[in-house]
């Protein structure tokens, strides 16, 4: 868990909670493509927080393994209600959301 210090500096997805299934496999990618950050998930019924300290991906990979089927990085976009810190497309297959600039 993040302290109350680190608070401002989480970044990641607030996914809509209009298909669990998307929220699911989502999350469970986050998760296996990010396996030593301190990922915390909220569910606060109409939307989902996914987020960490600093740094969160998710790969087309992942997402493809978790639901069983190819899912576009970019038709997340509707689901994605909003986020923290930045978002950035890295090519077809990865999505970042960051705190300090990466270029």
């Amino acid at each position: 868990m993040t302290s109350s210090t680190d608070e401002h500096k989480l970044v990641g997805p607030i996914v809509r909670g209009f298909d669990p299934d998307i929220v699911a496999a989502l999350t469970e990618a986050i998760q296996l493509d990010n396996p030593d950050a301190d990922i915390v998930v909220e569910d606060h019924s109409g939307y989902v927080r996914i987020h960490a300290p600093w740094f969160l991906k998710v790969t087309s990979d992942s997402l493809e393994y978790v639901a069983g089927e190819s899912i576009p990085l970019a038709s997340l976009e509707p689901a994605i209600a909003g986020f923290a810190g930045r978002m950035r497309y890295v090519g077809d297959h990865e999505l970042h959301w960051y705190l300090e600039r990466e270029d």
